[in-house]
C-alpha cells in the first residue's frame, strides 16, 4: 500500500484569509493595527515569534503563550464560521481513497486546529491518521511529522508522497526520503522546485492517483 500525507494549511485549507483576519483581530484587541503587508512578511515564522516582534516589550514573556492561544482560537472561529476548503481537495481525497492510497494529515498546527478541520472537511473520514504539532519534538524542516504520519499509516516512508505548499515542508519530505508534490499559492514555483519537490502544481485539480503513483514508481528503490 502507498500513502499520501497532506499538509493542512495552504493545502487542505485555503487559510490565508482566516489567518490574516485572526491576526488583525488579535492586533486590534491589543492596541495595534496589522496590515496585509505586515502579515505577508511573517510567513515561515511561529506565532510566538510574530507576537514578540509586533509587541516587543509591551507584552511580558509570560503572556506570549496566552496571546498565541488567543490568536489560534480566533483562527478557529473564522474556520467554523466559513470553512475555506482548498479547491479540488475533496475530489482528490476521494480519488486517492478509491485508488487504495492510505491518507494522513501531517500538520505543525495545534491539535485543536486539526480537530476543526476534521470536523468541517467533507471527506475527513477518509483519513486514517493525523499528526499535529504537539505530537512532535521538532518542527519542519525536520522530517519527524511526516515520519510519524507514515508510521501511523503503516506505510514505508519511501512509499509515501507528501503534498506541501511551503519550502520547510518540502525539505522535511525530502529528509524523510518521501516523494513530494508542492502546491503554489503561498510560495513561488521556483522556490518549491529549488527545495527539491518532485512535482510543482498550481492546483490540486492537476493531481490524480495515477500521477502520484508515477512519481513514486520513478523514484529509486
Amino acid at each position: 500500500m502507498d500513502g499520501v500525507i497532506f499538509d493542512m494549511d495552504g493545502v487542505l485549507v485555503d487559510s490565508y484569509q482566516p489567518h490574516l483576519k485572526s491576526w488583525q483581530e488579535l492586533a486590534r484587541r491589543h492596541g495595534l493595527e496589522m496590515t496585509e503587508e505586515q502579515f505577508a512578511a511573517t510567513f515561515g515564522r511561529t506565532s510566538r515569534e510574530i507576537i514578540r516582534q509586533l509587541w516587543g516589550n509591551q507584552v511580558a514573556e509570560g503572556n506570549v503563550a496566552a496571546m498565541d492561544a488567543e490568536k489560534e482560537s480566533l483562527y478557529r472561529d473564522v474556520l467554523r464560521a466559513d470553512f475555506p476548503e482548498m479547491d479540488g481537495a475533496e475530489e482528490l481525497i476521494a480519488a486517492l481513497a478509491s485508488a487504495g492510497f492510505a491518507l494522513a494529515i501531517g500538520s505543525s498546527g495545534p491539535p485543536e486546529n486539526v480537530e476543526v478541520v476534521m470536523e468541517r472537511l467533507p471527506s475527513s473520514e477518509r483519513f486514517a491518521a493525523t499528526v499535529h504539532g504537539r505530537e512532535v519534538s521538532h518542527g519542519k524542516p525536520h522530517p519527524e511529522v511526516f515520519l510519524k504520519a507514515a508510521e501511523k499509516l503503516g506505510v514505508p516512508a519511501n512509499r509515501c508522497t507528501v503534498i506541501e505548499d511551503a519550502v520547510p515542508g518540502v525539505q522535511a519530505a525530502r529528509s524523510a526520503e518521501m516523494a513530494c508534490v508542492a502546491l503554489t499559492g503561498t510560495t513561488t514555483r521556483e522556490e518549491l522546485s529549488g527545495a527539491g519537490a518532485d512535482l510543482v502544481v498550481d492546483s490540486l485539480r492537476q493531481l490524480t492517483p495515477e500521477r502520484i503513483a508515477a512519481i513514486l514508481d520513478a523514484r529509486p528503490a
